[in-house]
């Protein structure tokens, strides 16, 4: 007598179109083909954001794999595999039977497995005289051979768009070192922006260029969305190289005493431009002896934590921040690029202490926008360390909170 392949689920499960289309798909496998499980599970973990499945529902699918003796799936075998729920929640890691059963529907409704009910719900396979099965009631593997192209493709899609956003990701954090060590370097270099009237009036005027293309970036984006700002960047790197080539070229290497001079004048940073007007009364304050204030202890944060409040400083780093000496040397360039004032960042490395005020100027530059006078605002928080009414910790625990915060959003 001839067995009837149910089609349609027990109890309660309704029957849709998307499930007798898969069950079609499932008939549709050709005698002849072969594929490797494993190697089809791996494509269907890549294709998972296609397809529609989460991964708790893939550790299901991989559970019902085991329960098929073979490792490769052909057209000819019965793919009928029949688990009960106990013995499948062993495999899926101890799952609940209620998360069980949701994951197995999912699957189902993605067209991964199709459901071969038996009469009573139960999962088993009658055998014939010679011990052979001759029908199995369970989960139907069939589709998996049947669209495995189809699998196999999206994860090849994936992984390009994968590597491609890797790729433009890559390229912007190339080009944004490269634009703010060449930067640091124009400044402390003083290499003029403007030549023949034309060009930006100061590197501020080109850092405020290079920080409103960075601030584009999203958290999270796509290759679509980060691929112009990689094209900004890379013009922006191109144009800002050709100022420091431009300037290589008209210098007369003959005249040493002139490029002595020059490079003497620029070794300190305090004789960069003030852009940050000194207030009146703190001149005056100057010329009168003020008592010794007692510092905030230096190298009370370990460096590794400064860096992960503050990490945007490293872009500015030339040779990379591995200790204390390079934090504040980039720090110093960082000063003047916020526009300091000489005066404001001696002030506080005399009540903060140098390597509390260098940290100080990372957080300034971490929070950008945010703060409208970089000078003004650390001379708010010098007057405060005066009366003792700062204090670093809780500024870097914002900002290494705040970054977290952000990490979660995304």
């Amino acid at each position: 007598m001839q067995s009837h392949s149910p089609t349609t689920p027990f109890g309660r499960r309704s029957l849709t179109l998307a499930h007798v289309a898969s069950q079609m798909v499932a008939t549709e496998r050709p005698p002849e083909k072969i594929v490797h499980k494993w190697k089809i599970f791996h494509a269907i973990c890549t294709a998972r954001p296609r397809l529609g499945v989460s991964e708790r529902a893939l550790s299901v699918l991989n559970a019902l794999l085991t329960f098929h003796p073979e490792t490769a799936l052909t057209g000819e075998d019965d793919l009928i595999v029949f688990p009960s729920n106990h013995q499948l929640a062993r495999r899926a890691h101890g799952m609940p039977a209620s998360t069980l059963r949701r994951h197995l529907a999912v699957l189902v409704d993605a067209g991964l497995i199709v459901r071969r009910d038996s009469p009573n719900g139960k999962r088993y396979a009658r055998k014939d005289d010679a011990g052979e099965i001759e029908l199995a009631f369970g989960f139907d593997l069939s589709p998996l051979v049947v669209r495995s192209e189809e699998f196999e493709i999206l994860a090849a899609d994936i992984e390009a768009e994968a590597r491609a956003l890797k790729l433009v990701r890559e390229r912007i954090t190339l080009c944004r070192r490269d634009i703010a060590k060449m930067i640091a370097t124009g400044i402390e270099e003083a290499v003029p922006t403007r030549r023949g009237g034309q060009g930006p009036a100061d590197w501020q005027v080109v850092h405020a260029a290079f920080r409103a293309i960075v601030d584009q970036i999203p958290r999270t984006a796509t290759r679509q969305e980060l691929e112009p700002i990689a094209d900004e960047l890379s013009q922006l790197a191109d144009d800002v190289l050709n100022l420091l080539e431009t300037h290589i070229k008209s210098k007369n290497p003959s005249a040493n005493e002139s490029h002595s001079e020059r490079h003497i004048q620029n070794s300190n940073p305090d004789a960069l431009i003030d852009l940050e007007p000194v207030f009146r009364e703190g001149r005056a304050a100057g010329a009168e002896p003020k008592p010794q204030p007692s510092r905030v202890g230096e190298g009370a944060y370990p460096l590794g934590m400064v860096l992960s409040a503050c990490p945007d400083i490293v872009d500015y780093a030339k040779g990379g921040v591995s200790n204390w000496r390079d934090f504040l040397a980039t720090a110093a360039v960082v000063r003047s690029m916020l526009g300091i004032s000489p005066s404001a960042w001696e002030e506080a490395q005399t009540v903060l202490g140098e390597t509390q005020a260098a940290v100080v100027v990372a957080c300034i530059l971490q929070r950008g926008t945010a703060i409208n006078s970089a000078g003004g605002y650390l001379r708010g928080l010098t007057r405060k360390a005066e009366v003792g009414e700062f204090s670093l910790g809780p500024i870097l625990m914002a900002q290494i909170n705040s970054r977290r915060r952000d990490k979660q959003r995304a």
